[in-house]
């Protein structure tokens, strides 16, 4: 069965950094195009950031230079690097793992993630 376990949330104060974790298990994060959203009060879930099969990363407008999505395959865990972050970023952030080839998607518990001096 697939799973995906999101860690490293907490609080940090603005301009600081924080670096999310999401274990997966009964799928390959090599093989798997791997994402990560958010959602922040009252809004939609939106895309975050992407790393597909070969490697190749894809980030929404509003965290580029900012965060960076990369993957451990031998851990089977994909990270998102979250720098500069600012009060926008609060949200329950979340581990996606897109299944093409069987046309299922997966999804994690979430981690909170709160920017607040």
């Amino acid at each position: 069965q697939v799973q995906l376990v999101e860690s490293g949330g907490g609080l940090v104060h603005p301009g600081g950094s924080l670096r999310l974790s999401c274990e997966a298990s009964g799928i390959r994060v090599r093989v798997t195009a791997m994402g990560w959203y958010r959602q922040g009060p009252g809004e939609q879930r939106d895309l975050v950031a992407r790393i597909i099969r070969n490697g190749t990363t894809k980030y929404s407008d509003f965290v580029k230079g900012r965060f960076t999505i990369s993957r451990d395959i031998a851990k089977n865990t994909v990270y998102l690097q979250m720098n500069s972050l600012n009060t926008e970023d609060t949200a329950v952030y979340y581990c996606n793992a897109q299944d093409t080839i069987r046309a299922r998607s997966y999804w994690g518990q979430g981690t909170q993630v709160t920017v607040s001096s």
